[in-house]
């Protein structure tokens, strides 16, 4: 009888734990889909960010940063009162944080994700998913105390960034030294401005003289404004944000506008991403909606911030990619 006794116990104990497990799945699926409204673009499900709850962590680029942190800024504007951290910490340690130490839900990147990564991304259960938000110009820029430089070919821009002086570069231009302001290697910038100036060597770049490096962007705005004899580079939204201190530099005679970028005419033009996880939407609704959200507006902010739209099409790929990770 005893046995009998407390078998029943434990059925009803058993039958408890489940109901109540049920009622906290059911709990979560509702919260889920309380955000979703009509959608506006007709293709992601609208979302009320009224009714987002649940922190949301995101790192990585410095160049994406203000492109996220306006995001962030509509998303608690419309009503969701959640945390959204945006750390701008270089592309490579913000794959580091979502591939590596699993820390964040997205990471921001101004370049693709490595193969590397995303294998370290496995060993943590994490299977990246790429999104699309827009494409940057990068911008090479020099004081508005500089009179000289206007419009220099790659070429003469890989000299630049390893030689000692301009007159080195240009007999016409001033016996001094240039003054190199340049992202850290953690940024998705120099990994980019590698790649496509000095054909993925770094070497030469590194071992420069004058060479201040910074993961800051605002700190390479400042050291350039200062400096008659300053050059550097970063995301082109920096340049706007201080184009009355900084002239932009013309590449193979191309200058960067929306037409240039658009016509993949000017040279130093690259896409620009957010990544996160199938496993992470489904276990964290916030996320899933915020990627909503911003997919579908981004190009309502894009070009205030400094950048311009990415390709319709690539846009379209990142949809489609979220509406089949939160099937």
């Amino acid at each position: 009888m005893k046995k009998i006794a407390l078998f029943s116990v434990l059925v009803v104990l058993g039958m408890g734990l489940f109901a109540n497990g049920n009622k906290e799945m059911k709990a979560d699926a509702s919260a889920e889909k309380s955000w979703k409204v009509e959608s506006e673009d007709g293709v992601l499900p609208g979302v009320n960010p009224l009714n987002v709850t649940g922190d949301i962590i995101t790192a990585g680029s410095s160049t994406v940063f203000p492109l996220s942190e306006v995001m962030a800024e509509r998303f608690k504007d419309e009503g969701y009162k959640g945390n959204i951290t945006v750390d701008s910490i270089g592309s490579g340690a913000g794959f580091e944080r979502f591939t590596v130490t699993g820390e964040t839900d997205i990471a921001n990147a101004s370049r693709p994700i490595k193969s590397q990564e995303i294998e370290a991304a496995k060993k943590i259960g994490r299977n990246p998913i790429e999104f699309r938000v827009g494409t940057d110009a990068l911008a090479v820029t020099v004081s508005k105390k500089n009179d000289f430089a206007k419009n220099v070919t790659l070429e003469e821009l890989a000299k630049i960034f390893v030689s000692d002086k301009w007159s080195d570069v240009n007999p016409s231009w001033p016996n001094e030294k240039i003054l190199k302001f340049i992202p850290g290697t953690d940024s998705g910038t120099f990994d980019y401005f590698v790649e496509e100036v000095f054909k993925k060597d770094s070497a030469p770049l590194l071992g420069a003289a004058n060479v201040q490096m910074s993961e800051d962007d605002n700190v390479l705005v400042q050291g350039i404004e200062e400096s008659p004899y300053g050059i550097g580079f970063f995301g082109y939204a920096y340049y706007v944000e201080n184009k009355d201190a900084l002239n932009i530099l013309s590449i193979e005679g191309v200058e960067a506008t929306k037409a240039t970028v658009d016509a993949a005419e000017y040279p130093l033009a690259r896409p620009l991403f957010i990544y996160s996880d199938a496993t992470i939407m489904k276990n964290k609704p916030q996320v899933a909606a915020f990627i909503a959200y911003y997919l579908a507006h981004v190009n309502d902010e894009i070009t205030r911030v400094g950048y311009f739209p990415a390709n319709e099409s690539e846009l379209m790929n990142g949809k489609n990619a979220w509406l089949e990770a939160n099937k």
